[in-house]
Protein backbone atom coordinates (compact mmCIF):
# COMPACT_ATOMS: atom_id res chain seq x y z
CA UNK A 1 0.00 0.00 0.00
CA UNK A 2 1.79 3.06 -1.34
CA UNK A 3 1.42 6.77 -0.13
CA UNK A 4 0.69 9.74 -2.20
CA UNK A 5 4.58 10.86 -3.40
CA UNK A 6 3.61 13.99 -3.77
CA UNK A 7 4.62 17.45 -3.08
CA UNK A 8 3.65 19.86 -0.21
CA UNK A 9 1.87 22.00 -3.48
CA UNK A 10 -0.28 19.30 -4.62
CA UNK A 11 -0.70 17.63 -1.27
CA UNK A 12 -2.39 21.49 -0.76
CA UNK A 13 -4.59 21.80 -3.77
CA UNK A 14 -5.40 17.71 -2.97
CA UNK A 15 -6.61 18.38 0.37
CA UNK A 16 -8.66 21.71 -0.44
CA UNK A 17 -10.88 19.86 -2.86
CA UNK A 18 -11.42 16.72 -0.32
CA UNK A 19 -12.39 19.44 1.68
CA UNK A 20 -14.77 21.36 -0.64
CA UNK A 21 -16.54 18.25 -1.52
CA UNK A 22 -16.89 16.93 1.96
CA UNK A 23 -18.77 20.30 2.49
CA UNK A 24 -20.35 20.33 -0.39
CA UNK A 25 -22.20 16.99 0.35
CA UNK A 26 -22.99 18.43 4.12
CA UNK A 27 -20.52 15.39 5.82
CA UNK A 28 -18.38 16.14 8.77
CA UNK A 29 -14.66 15.08 9.73
CA UNK A 30 -16.32 12.37 11.61
CA UNK A 31 -18.00 10.61 8.75
CA UNK A 32 -15.34 11.44 6.56
CA UNK A 33 -13.09 8.95 8.94
CA UNK A 34 -15.57 6.35 8.93
CA UNK A 35 -15.64 5.98 5.36
CA UNK A 36 -11.83 5.38 5.91
CA UNK A 37 -12.45 3.60 9.06
CA UNK A 38 -10.09 6.37 10.71
CA UNK A 39 -9.48 8.77 13.10
CA UNK A 40 -10.83 12.62 12.32
CA UNK A 41 -7.09 14.10 13.25
CA UNK A 42 -5.73 11.94 10.33
CA UNK A 43 -8.72 13.44 7.61
CA UNK A 44 -8.09 16.92 9.25
CA UNK A 45 -4.04 16.48 8.33
CA UNK A 46 -4.76 15.32 5.17
CA UNK A 47 -7.21 17.85 4.71
CA UNK A 48 -4.81 20.86 5.53
CA UNK A 49 -1.73 19.40 3.55
CA UNK A 50 -0.25 17.82 6.52
CA UNK A 51 0.16 14.47 4.81
CA UNK A 52 -0.59 12.59 2.43
CA UNK A 53 -3.19 9.86 1.43
CA UNK A 54 -3.06 6.69 -0.65
CA UNK A 55 -4.98 6.84 -3.87
CA UNK A 56 -7.05 4.17 -2.94
CA UNK A 57 -8.54 6.25 -0.14
CA UNK A 58 -8.64 9.37 -2.42
CA UNK A 59 -10.76 7.23 -4.47
CA UNK A 60 -13.00 5.84 -1.61
CA UNK A 61 -13.59 9.71 -0.30
CA UNK A 62 -14.76 11.37 -3.49
CA UNK A 63 -17.10 8.34 -4.83
CA UNK A 64 -18.50 8.55 -1.43
CA UNK A 65 -18.72 12.32 -2.11
CA UNK A 66 -20.60 12.19 -5.35
CA UNK A 67 -17.56 13.38 -7.34
CA UNK A 68 -18.00 12.52 -10.99
CA UNK A 69 -15.63 9.13 -11.88
CA UNK A 70 -13.84 11.70 -14.36
CA UNK A 71 -12.85 14.08 -11.46
CA UNK A 72 -11.42 11.24 -9.66
CA UNK A 73 -9.43 10.31 -12.22
CA UNK A 74 -7.79 14.00 -12.91
CA UNK A 75 -7.07 14.84 -8.87
CA UNK A 76 -5.40 10.54 -8.68
CA UNK A 77 -3.21 11.48 -11.67
CA UNK A 78 -2.09 14.97 -10.19
CA UNK A 79 -1.90 13.76 -6.78
CA UNK A 80 -0.64 9.68 -6.97
CA UNK A 81 1.85 10.07 -10.48
CA UNK A 82 2.80 6.28 -11.66
CA UNK A 83 6.33 6.94 -9.65
CA UNK A 84 7.82 4.17 -11.55
CA UNK A 85 7.34 5.16 -14.81
CA UNK A 86 6.88 8.69 -15.27
CA UNK A 87 9.82 10.43 -17.26
CA UNK A 88 10.40 13.05 -14.35
CA UNK A 89 11.54 10.42 -12.25
CA UNK A 90 14.96 10.67 -13.61
CA UNK A 91 15.46 14.26 -13.27
CA UNK A 92 14.62 14.89 -9.81
CA UNK A 93 17.79 16.44 -8.65
CA UNK A 94 17.84 18.94 -11.57
CA UNK A 95 14.00 19.91 -10.75
CA UNK A 96 13.59 22.18 -8.11
CA UNK A 97 10.55 20.99 -5.61
CA UNK A 98 7.70 23.53 -6.56
CA UNK A 99 8.80 23.21 -10.55
CA UNK A 100 8.33 19.67 -9.87
CA UNK A 101 5.49 19.96 -8.74
CA UNK A 102 4.27 21.94 -12.11
CA UNK A 103 5.47 19.73 -14.32
CA UNK A 104 3.81 16.41 -12.69
CA UNK A 105 0.50 18.49 -12.51
CA UNK A 106 0.62 19.48 -16.16
CA UNK A 107 0.33 15.90 -16.85
CA UNK A 108 -3.17 16.62 -16.11
CA UNK A 109 -3.87 19.53 -17.53
CA UNK A 110 -6.72 20.11 -20.44
CA UNK A 111 -5.46 23.69 -21.29
CA UNK A 112 -1.98 25.36 -20.34
CA UNK A 113 -1.31 29.18 -20.80
CA UNK A 114 1.91 30.00 -20.66
CA UNK A 115 2.90 34.36 -20.33
CA UNK A 116 6.25 34.16 -21.50
CA UNK A 117 7.84 38.02 -21.93
CA UNK A 118 11.86 37.49 -21.26
CA UNK A 119 12.73 33.70 -22.39
CA UNK A 120 11.08 31.49 -24.51
CA UNK A 121 9.69 28.54 -22.55
CA UNK A 122 10.32 25.04 -21.99
CA UNK A 123 7.92 23.23 -23.85
CA UNK A 124 8.72 25.19 -26.76
CA UNK A 125 12.68 25.65 -26.45
CA UNK A 126 15.20 23.86 -28.39
CA UNK A 127 18.01 21.45 -26.66
CA UNK A 128 20.57 24.33 -27.53
CA UNK A 129 18.44 27.04 -26.29
CA UNK A 130 17.46 24.90 -23.06
CA UNK A 131 21.45 24.25 -22.62
CA UNK A 132 22.37 27.79 -22.75
CA UNK A 133 19.89 28.96 -19.93
CA UNK A 134 20.59 25.86 -17.87
CA UNK A 135 24.58 26.57 -18.27
CA UNK A 136 23.77 30.00 -16.78
CA UNK A 137 20.91 29.16 -14.11
CA UNK A 138 22.33 28.83 -10.81
CA UNK A 139 19.87 26.42 -9.76
CA UNK A 140 21.08 24.10 -11.57
CA UNK A 141 24.11 21.76 -9.92
CA UNK A 142 27.42 22.18 -11.69
CA UNK A 143 28.20 19.34 -13.80
CA UNK A 144 23.83 18.40 -14.65
CA UNK A 145 23.26 20.82 -17.69
CA UNK A 146 23.41 18.09 -19.78
CA UNK A 147 20.64 16.38 -17.75
CA UNK A 148 18.92 19.47 -17.43
CA UNK A 149 18.35 19.43 -21.14
CA UNK A 150 17.20 15.95 -21.16
CA UNK A 151 14.69 17.00 -18.85
CA UNK A 152 13.42 19.61 -21.02
CA UNK A 153 13.32 17.42 -23.95
CA UNK A 154 11.40 14.57 -21.90
CA UNK A 155 8.71 17.31 -21.10
CA UNK A 156 8.87 18.51 -24.26
CA UNK A 157 7.67 14.66 -25.46
CA UNK A 158 5.39 14.13 -22.39
CA UNK A 159 3.28 17.05 -22.73
CA UNK A 160 3.06 18.63 -26.26
CA UNK A 161 2.95 14.75 -28.37
CA UNK A 162 1.64 12.55 -25.34
CA UNK A 163 -0.36 14.51 -23.60
CA UNK A 164 -1.37 17.02 -26.12
CA UNK A 165 -3.66 19.34 -23.88
CA UNK A 166 -4.34 23.12 -25.49
CA UNK A 167 -1.46 24.86 -25.26
CA UNK A 168 -1.82 28.90 -25.92
CA UNK A 169 1.64 30.66 -25.20
CA UNK A 170 2.13 34.28 -25.14
CA UNK A 171 5.75 35.25 -26.24
CA UNK A 172 7.09 39.10 -25.46
CA UNK A 173 9.21 40.20 -28.42
CA UNK A 174 12.38 40.48 -25.44
CA UNK A 175 12.46 36.90 -25.45
CA UNK A 176 12.89 37.43 -29.22
CA UNK A 177 15.43 40.03 -28.67
CA UNK A 178 17.61 38.01 -26.05
CA UNK A 179 20.65 36.03 -27.95
CA UNK A 180 20.81 33.04 -26.16
CA UNK A 181 23.41 30.36 -26.77
CA UNK A 182 24.68 32.96 -29.65
CA UNK A 183 23.08 33.13 -33.08
CA UNK A 184 23.01 29.63 -34.95
CA UNK A 185 21.18 28.55 -31.39
CA UNK A 186 18.75 32.01 -31.88
CA UNK A 187 18.14 30.58 -35.91
CA UNK A 188 17.14 27.34 -34.91
CA UNK A 189 15.08 28.26 -32.35
CA UNK A 190 13.22 30.60 -34.59
CA UNK A 191 12.86 27.99 -37.23
CA UNK A 192 11.65 25.99 -34.30
CA UNK A 193 9.28 27.97 -33.29
CA UNK A 194 7.77 28.75 -36.79
CA UNK A 195 7.74 24.81 -37.49
CA UNK A 196 5.60 23.62 -34.44
CA UNK A 197 3.20 27.01 -34.46
CA UNK A 198 2.24 25.24 -37.82
CA UNK A 199 2.47 21.50 -37.58
CA UNK A 200 0.28 21.17 -34.15
CA UNK A 201 -3.14 22.61 -34.40
CA UNK A 202 -3.70 22.49 -30.40
CA UNK A 203 -0.58 24.80 -30.01
CA UNK A 204 -0.85 28.39 -30.19
CA UNK A 205 1.44 31.19 -30.16
CA UNK A 206 1.11 34.57 -29.89
CA UNK A 207 3.54 37.41 -29.92
CA UNK A 208 3.47 40.28 -27.85
CA UNK A 209 5.48 43.35 -29.69
CA UNK A 210 7.28 46.01 -27.93
CA UNK A 211 4.67 48.05 -29.81
CA UNK A 212 1.82 47.15 -27.28
CA UNK A 213 3.21 49.19 -25.41
CA UNK A 214 2.00 48.96 -21.39
CA UNK A 215 -0.35 46.61 -20.72
CA UNK A 216 -2.13 44.03 -18.06
CA UNK A 217 1.42 42.02 -17.07
CA UNK A 218 3.66 45.29 -17.39
CA UNK A 219 5.05 44.39 -13.59
CA UNK A 220 4.73 40.96 -13.56
CA UNK A 221 7.13 38.36 -14.71
CA UNK A 222 6.24 34.92 -16.34
CA UNK A 223 3.60 32.85 -15.70
CA UNK A 224 2.37 29.34 -16.66
CA UNK A 225 -1.34 28.18 -15.84
CA UNK A 226 -3.19 25.04 -15.67
CA UNK A 227 -6.83 24.17 -15.83
CA UNK A 228 -8.68 20.92 -16.27
CA UNK A 229 -11.67 20.43 -18.29
CA UNK A 230 -13.23 18.53 -15.05
CA UNK A 231 -12.75 20.76 -12.10
CA UNK A 232 -13.15 24.42 -14.35
CA UNK A 233 -13.34 25.82 -11.17
CA UNK A 234 -9.77 24.57 -10.28
CA UNK A 235 -6.86 25.64 -11.51
CA UNK A 236 -2.68 26.09 -10.95
CA UNK A 237 -0.70 28.45 -11.84
CA UNK A 238 3.89 28.63 -11.84
CA UNK A 239 5.20 32.07 -11.05
CA UNK A 240 8.12 32.05 -12.62
CA UNK A 241 11.28 32.65 -9.81
CA UNK A 242 15.06 32.35 -8.52
CA UNK A 243 14.78 28.23 -7.17
CA UNK A 244 12.12 27.61 -9.10
CA UNK A 245 9.35 29.98 -9.17
CA UNK A 246 6.42 29.33 -7.20
CA UNK A 247 3.43 26.67 -7.00
CA UNK A 248 0.69 28.72 -6.35
CA UNK A 249 -3.21 27.25 -5.88
CA UNK A 250 -4.99 30.01 -4.73
CA UNK A 251 -8.70 31.14 -6.29
CA UNK A 252 -7.95 34.97 -6.07
CA UNK A 253 -4.08 34.15 -7.66
CA UNK A 254 -5.74 32.25 -10.61
CA UNK A 255 -8.23 34.18 -11.44
CA UNK A 256 -5.35 37.52 -11.41
CA UNK A 257 -3.57 35.76 -14.19
CA UNK A 258 -6.53 34.35 -16.13
CA UNK A 259 -7.48 37.87 -16.30
CA UNK A 260 -4.18 38.85 -16.68
CA UNK A 261 -3.65 36.63 -19.53
CA UNK A 262 -6.97 37.58 -21.48
CA UNK A 263 -5.91 41.13 -21.58
CA UNK A 264 -2.94 40.41 -22.49
CA UNK A 265 -4.54 38.30 -25.73
CA UNK A 266 -5.80 41.70 -26.94
CA UNK A 267 -2.72 43.07 -27.62
CA UNK A 268 -0.76 40.32 -29.39
CA UNK A 269 -0.87 39.94 -33.23
CA UNK A 270 -2.17 37.26 -34.66
CA UNK A 271 -0.93 33.22 -34.83
CA UNK A 272 -0.46 33.64 -38.15
CA UNK A 273 1.53 36.90 -38.27
CA UNK A 274 3.45 35.37 -35.10
CA UNK A 275 4.63 32.56 -37.24
CA UNK A 276 5.53 35.16 -40.17
CA UNK A 277 7.79 37.40 -37.81
CA UNK A 278 9.53 33.78 -36.60
CA UNK A 279 10.35 32.79 -39.80
CA UNK A 280 11.71 36.16 -41.13
CA UNK A 281 13.68 35.88 -38.43
CA UNK A 282 15.22 32.38 -38.77
CA UNK A 283 15.95 33.76 -42.53
CA UNK A 284 17.38 36.92 -41.86
CA UNK A 285 19.74 34.93 -39.51
CA UNK A 286 20.51 32.22 -42.14
CA UNK A 287 21.40 35.16 -44.37
CA UNK A 288 23.35 36.89 -41.98
CA UNK A 289 25.43 33.25 -41.36
CA UNK A 290 26.12 32.82 -44.87
CA UNK A 291 27.40 36.29 -45.08
CA UNK A 292 30.06 35.88 -42.25
CA UNK A 293 30.87 32.86 -43.57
Amino acid sequence: MQIIQNGPARRTLAGSMLRGYREAKGFDLGVAADILGCDRSKISRIETGERGIRAEDLRKLLGEYGVASATIDTLTTICHPHNDHDWWQHYRKVLPASHLDFIITEGAASRILVYAPTRIPELLATPGYARAVADADPAVPEGLTEIRVQAVIARHQAIMFDHQPDVTVILGEAALRQQVGGPDVMRQQFAHLAAVGRAHAWLTIHLLPFSAGAHAASDSGAFSLLRFDDMPDVGVAHLAGPAGGVYVDDTPVIAACADAFARLSRHTITPAQSLLRFRQLARARLRSARQEG
